[in-house]
């Protein structure tokens, strides 16, 4: 019997998988043929594997992504997608390591947002922390925070996000507020943090949507040169569930 006051200490500790591990090797007789360090071995990795396991428990859910995940993406469609460009961004989510961007750009309806999303989900699970926002409603927390004064610290807590996602960018022409804090985004996470952005619209239209020359400029100098494009094409892919008959 597994002694209660060792138990409930380690509970105090939360060292809650290695109570599990513990409660297993006491109902395993096979347990008891190893030695006291190969018994502590399984332990340590038990505590381990749990603790990883929370961290991106919580990692997932501050993520707010919308449940994608790589192996889940669909090639079958003709959509453009390179089954060996996405393999090689997830392996190891070597772009967020580097700091690097990825636009997933084509027409409404063809997955851009699962795909985003699903390469976040990843870095997620490589230890990245990652954030899902669209850009209406970014834009419209970052104006509910100048008005509150709270601007700056919002700010400061997107810098410190490893892989921003925004999905639907440069739908609309930007105001001017939202050029100024668009490119305080850019300017905080340069070579320091890594942005997805999924938009419509090609990237030589950004320019034009940004609006003012010279932010423009600023702001596309920053996404723009060390960023992977994934270009997608076709049908929306809900028009054709909705045709599709039922199986």
């Amino acid at each position: 019997m597994l002694q209660e006051p060792m138990m409930e200490k380690l509970t105090a500790m939360r060292l809650l998988g290695m109570v599990d591990a513990l409660q297993t090797q006491e109902q395993d007789p096979a347990s008891r043929e190893l030695s006291f360090l190969e018994r502590l071995g399984l332990l340590v990795d038990q505590q381990w594997t749990w603790r990883e396991n929370q961290a991106l428990a919580r990692r997932l859910h501050a993520a707010k992504l919308k449940g994608a995940a790589v192996e889940d993406i669909d090639y079958r469609a003709a959509r453009g997608l390179d089954k060996s460009v996405i393999r090689a961004l997830a392996q190891k989510s070597a772009w967020a390591a580097n700091h690097e961007n990825i636009f997933v750009l084509g027409p409404t309806g063809v997955g851009k947002s699962f795909v985003a999303c699903a390469l976040a989900q990843k870095a997620c699970r490589d230890g990245y922390s990652a954030f899902y926002t669209r850009a209406a409603a970014l834009f419209r927390d970052l104006a509910i925070a100048r008005a509150d004064g709270s601007l700056r610290s919002l700010l400061t807590r997107l810098s410190r996000i490893d892989v921003l996602v925004i999905d639907d960018w440069a739908m609309a022409p930007l105001a001017e507020a939202e050029r100024r804090d668009f490119w305080e985004i850019c300017e905080d996470r340069y070579q320091t943090r890594s942005m997805v952005l999924t938009s419509q619209l090609p990237v030589a239209r950004w320019h034009e949507q940004i609006g003012d020359p010279t932010a423009a400029d600023g702001i596309l100098d920053r996404l723009v040169h060390n960023a992977h494009r994934i270009d997608m094409r076709g049908d929306s892919m809900r028009k054709k569930r909705g045709t599709e008959p039922p199986s």
